[in-house]
């Protein structure tokens, strides 16, 4: 192992929120450099250098791995980049070409826009022409999500979220939410769409969200309300494959950028989990070996 990426969903299952069979060793993301393979393996050999994720465990010195799940790291790309990239990476690839295709002209709304995530949405969403409207909370959050691409901030802690979305899109709203947020941002993700609109909700940092009545999302538009999770937009090893090559080779070449907020000792997993649930973050956060 090189380095494992830290992630929401490591604390949802530490919490209980996703139940987990105990015990279990945390971590679903990683990179390192391949040490022996199985007998059946052809794809990869020792030395090889390789990411992955959806594989728990990933919190450790050496990982046993299988084979399908694993991509290889292009070169001039460093491990740390690629562990850090896989999850969010991809996660933002399958919204804004599986959920909700962004065509040019599309106008999206992305919450925590500062975050891992919200970072990478950004440069996707305004790299295949559409339109970012971010929320964060912080001047220094917002100075982030408009270098990565956003169009329009919205400081959530100052203005009415789903006001100043009508506003800046003249009364219409967006044709789709990311919302990894949850429970604190769902209501205003619901009001911010037009018509016919996508939320995408594919976290909740602030928590689950409650129950509703569906009927809500025929009175304020016929809504599509969707909740997808990574696992189910990489089942096959093809799928896994072209996201990965797509997110990496960009990385590679330039043309996406890495955003790394901090570096953490294996030991100090636990401060890693603290500052990321404080929301205190902006980009990705590593423990390394």
């Amino acid at each position: 192992m090189a380095a494992a990426g830290v992630n929401f969903i490591d604390i949802y299952q530490r919490e209980g929120l996703y139940p987990m069979p105990l015990p279990y060793t945390p971590g679903l993301e990683g990179a390192g450099i391949v040490r022996s393979v199985g007998s059946g393996v052809t794809d990869f050999s020792p030395g090889d250098r390789v990411a992955w994720t959806g594989h728990l465990g990933s919190y450790a010195e050496v990982v046993a791995l299988p084979a399908e799940k694993a991509v290889r790291v292009p070169e001039g790309l460093s491990l740390e980049t690629a562990a850090g990239m896989m999850l969010q990476g991809l996660t933002a690839h399958y919204l804004v070409t599986s959920v909700c295709e962004i065509k040019p002209g599309d106008r999206a709304l992305v919450h925590a826009a500062a975050g891992g995530v919200g970072l990478l949405l950004c440069q996707m969403i305004s790299a295949r022409g559409g339109q970012v409207i971010g929320t964060v909370s912080t001047d220094a959050k917002a100075d982030a999500a408009l270098a990565a691409g956003a169009s329009h901030i919205i400081r959530y802690d100052r203005e009415e979220v789903d006001s100043r979305v009508k506003e800046i899109t003249d009364g219409r709203g967006v044709s789709v939410v990311y919302d990894g947020v949850g429970r604190d941002t769902f209501e205003a993700s619901l009001r911010s769409l037009a018509p016919r609109g996508v939320l995408a909700l594919f976290g909740q940092s602030s928590g689950p969200v409650e129950s509703f009545d569906p009927q809500i999302l025929n009175q304020l538009g016929s809504l599509v309300l969707t909740r997808p999770s990574l696992a189910h937009f990489t089942q096959t090893p093809e799928e896994l494959r072209w996201r990965a090559g797509d997110v990496l080779s960009a990385l590679a070449e330039g043309s996406l950028e890495f955003t790394l907020h901090g570096i953490y000792p294996l030991e100090d997993a636990q401060k890693a989990h603290q500052d990321l649930a404080a929301r205190v973050t902006s980009g990705k956060l590593l423990l390394v070996m």
